[in-house]
Formats: structure tokens, C-alpha cells, sequence
């Protein structure tokens, strides 16, 4: 079927959903690393008390990816797992500032993210099922200007309720900032959530395949034999952009786990539940927001600059730009240097949360980009379970205990993954090789 093109505005309402799901990830990149810090977790753990985040969506992502491109029901293919992810993730905001011992964060963390997961997957699937090729940029794009609101809102939350609000925090325990933040975020979510749910069709199958897919035996397991099939028949081009993505996320991984003990020892100088630790939370909080704000504002200009360099070279650019950003951070000695290694990485972020998918869509088979999403989203969790198993030991055996040189660690990993994407080989759906730098619609 030829899907016809779609408006801006009907582009906007299928990735609105997308500022909700971004409240979610936000408060938990901002304040995981933090709570923990405040349930009295040590430096060298907090690397291993992340794993939850990566281990979940290697199990949630590519199960709902098979699952919806199996079934039709009343609001569609991917819109009831969006909507039951939404509701799962708002009740795990609300629990999880109220924890009060390390395990009972990290067991919801892997609830947290497990519904995450499940919400975020259908979306991208959503895009590309909607969208004709030539959009694929523009609806990508836009979603990464969603996350990017998403992401500042949700980010600079806590640092917004104690210096615009008032909020202050008594004792030594998870502020009270934190814990309205969660619970502001968590309204959020949903609320987004529903407003694509209800406001974005999804396109009905013919008769043959509604009746393939009644006929067909439903399988809630993704087997292995399936697992093994879809790798083995991986387009060549999810292969190279998997590399890329597997250096980008130990990058992106360093930071959200080691950028609060970094600055709240090199910056603040803080001690474990002293004003100087919440004063570095909240300028973390700071700090993440502008991420996240530049991605936002810089998604605009992937909308327009994209058509002329390609997605390809767009992001070959932004990776070495976000590598030079968290590289620098050690040689931050005020915290308002911080801003300027945070925007670098936010120019970054807006690639990475839209310039690869971009890139994958065209290369995938229609019957099968829920799975293929789901499988790709491999190439993004297992270097985070490597980071989560290894970093802690890096840290206390080569980086000299300082959270600090992960930064360092991770901007490497990043400028790796920029020279790596130069190797991505661009294909049309024939096969033959064409340039990436052509366009948005040269694939």
C-alpha cells in the first residue's frame, strides 16, 4: 500500500505521546544516579545498580515488537501497548521517590523502565508504519523535538520547585522537590500518552491480513528459533548502525551514571547528605535540562539541514560535536562551564534520538518493523549492560576511582562512534547502493 504523506500538524499529534514518555526517562536519568546517592550507595555500585534500565528493554522491546505486528484490535496495532505502558510507568513514578532502602530503588527501577519500554517501542514502530519514506526524517526529527521538551521540563523539575516554588527539603533523605517532580512527571506521562492514542489512526489491514492474523496462533514468547531467524536476516544496514549505536550508548551511559558523583566531588565538593550534595543535584538537574533544551531547539534544525546533508553526515557531525561536550567536562571548574559541554551534548542527542532511525526505516520490511525496532533497540541496551557491568570496575581499577575520567571515557566512546558512521552504506529497498548525503529521500 502507498501510504499517502501526512500533515505537520497530524506528524505532531502521532509523536506528542513522546513529550510523556520523555518525563519518564528524564526524572529517571536526572535522579537515579542522585537517590541512590541519598539511600547511601557508593560510587563504585552505581554503575551495576543502573543494569535494570539496559536488561529490561532487551526483554520488553523486541517481545512487544513481534507481539504488535501480530495483532489488530479496536485501537490498533501499537496503541494499546502504548497506552498500557503509559499507565504501568505513571504508577512506577509515583512509587519510586518514596523508596527507602537501595533495593527497594533498584527493583522498581526494573519496573520503571520494563513499562518505559513498552510504551516507547510502538512509537517508533507507529512512525514508520505511518509514514511514507520521504518522511521518515521529518517524523523522526520531530519526535526528538518532543523528547527534547520532554526531557528539559522533566530535567530542570527539581531545580524549578526549590528556586521558583519554594519547595525546600528537610533531613538527609530524597528532597521533597524530587518526590512532586515524580509525581508531576508521572500526570504528565499519561496525559501525553493519551492525546496520540486518541488523536493518530493507525492503518487498517486489508481483509487477507486481518484473516492471516486471526488464523495465525498467538505466542506470547518471542522463541529463540524466531530470535535467531530475525538476526540472521538483519538488513546490512541495521548491522552498521548498530555499531555506531553500541559506542553512542556507553557514551551516553557514562554520563547519566557518573556526571551527579563527578560534579558533586569536582564542582561542589560535597559530602554524603550535606546542603553542597542537594546543591549539586539540583545543578545536575540544571544541567540535564539544557541537554535536553538544546536537543529540543536543535530539532528544528535537523528538520531543515537534514534535506541538505542527509541524515548520514548530519550525524556524523553531531556525534564528534556531543564527544568534545562530555570529554570536557574535567576541565569544568566552575559549574556554570558545565552548560557549555551540556550543550554540545544535547546537539548530539538530537541526532542520536532520530538521524539513526531515519536511516533504518527505509532498509526494514514492512511486516516486520515492529520486531526489527524491537531488535534494533539491542544495539542500544547491551553496550549499557556492558557499561553497568564493567564501569564500576573500570572505575575502581583503571580511572582511579573518579567518576570524573568515565566522562572522559565516555566522550571516546562517542567520537568512535562518529568516524563509524562514515562506514554506513545507504540502500534503496532494491539494494543498490546510493548516497547518503543526497537527502532525506535518497535511500
Amino acid at each position: 500500500m502507498q501510504k499517502p504523506p501526512l500533515s505537520f500538524w497530524q506528524i505532531w499529534n502521532m509523536s506528542f505521546g513522546f513529550l510523556g514518555i520523555q518525563f519518564g526517562w528524564g526524572l529517571q536519568m536526572a535522579n537515579m544516579s542522585a537517590i541512590y546517592k541519598y539511600l547511601g550507595a557508593d560510587d563504585s555500585k552505581l554503575a551495576i545498580l543502573w543494569l535494570a534500565a539496559p536488561l529490561s528493554g532487551v526483554i520488553i522491546q523486541p517481545l512487544v515488537g513481534q507481539t504488535s505486528d501480530r495483532i489488530w484490535t479496536r485501537l490498533g496495532r501499537r496503541r494499546p501497548f502504548i497506552l498500557a505502558g503509559a499507565i504501568l510507568a505513571s504508577l512506577a513514578l509515583v512509587f519510586m521517590p518514596n523508596c527507602s532502602a537501595v533495593w527497594m530503588a533498584a527493583g522498581l527501577l526494573w519496573v520503571l523502565d520494563g513499562t518505559i519500554n513498552a510504551s516507547m517501542q510502538p512509537f517508533r514502530a507507529l512512525v514508520a508504519d505511518n509514514l511514507p519514506e520521504e518522511q521518515n526524517s521529518q517524523g523522526f526529527a520531530i519526535q526528538s523535538l518532543f523528547i527534547g521538551l520532554g526531557g528539559t521540563l522533566s530535567s530542570a523539575l527539581p531545580w524549578m520547585m526549590t528556586n521558583w516554588f519554594g519547595i525546600k527539603s528537610e533531613g538527609t533523605g530524597i528532597p521533597q522537590s524530587v518526590r512532586l517532580s515524580f509525581y508531576i512527571g508521572a500526570v504528565a506521562f499519561l496525559g501525553a500518552v493519551l492525546w496520540t492514542v486518541f488523536r493518530t489512526k493507525e492503518y487498517p489491514p486489508s481483509e487477507a491480513e486481518l484473516a492471516a492474523i486471526r488464523a495465525r496462533k498467538f505466542d506470547w514468547t518471542l522463541g529463540l528459533g524466531e530470535v535467531l531467524a530475525v538476526v540472521l536476516h538483519l538488513p546490512r544496514r541495521m548491522w552498521e548502525l548498530g555499531l555506531v549505536q553500541f559506542f553512542t550508548w556507553i557514551g551516553m551511559f557514562s554520563m547519566w551514571v557518573y556526571f551527579f558523583p563527578a560534579i558533586a566531588k569536582n564542582i561542589f565538593h560535597a559530602l554524603p547528605g550535606s546542603p553542597e550534595m542537594k546543591a549539586a543535584n539540583e545543578w545536575q538537574d540544571v544541567c540535564f535540562g539544557t541537554y535536553n533544551a538544546i536537543c529540543f531547539v536543535f530539532s528544528f534544525v535537523l528538520l531543515r539541514a537534514t534535506k541538505i546533508t542527509g541524515p548520514k553526515i548530519m550525524h556524523v557531525l553531531c556525534l564528534a560535536v556531543g564527544a568534545i561536550g562530555l570529554a570536557s567536562v574535567p576541565l569544568a571548574t566552575d559549574k556554570h562551564h558545565l552548560l557549555f559541554a551540556m550543550t554540545a551534548v544535547g546537539i548530539a542527542w538530537a541526532s542520536i534520538l532520530s538521524m539513526p532511525y531515519a536511516m533504518l526505516a527505509p532498509a526494514l520490511p514492512k511486516e516486520k518493523v515492529g520486531v526489527m525496532m524491537g531488535m534494533f533497540n539491542l544495539f542500544i541496551v547491551i553496550p549499557q549492560i556492558a557499561a553497568s557491568s564493567l564501569l564500576g570496575w573500570s572505575l575502581k581499577t583503571f580511572l582511579h576511582n573518579e567518576p570524573v575520567n568515565a566522562l572522559v571515557l565516555g566522550g571516546a566512546s562517542m567520537g568512535l562512534a562518529s568516524l563509524l558512521t562514515l562506514l554506513v552504506v545507504s540502500f534503496k529497498k532494491s539494494g543498490a547502493p546510493v548516497p547518503v548525503a543526497g537527502g532525506v529521500g535518497g535511500h
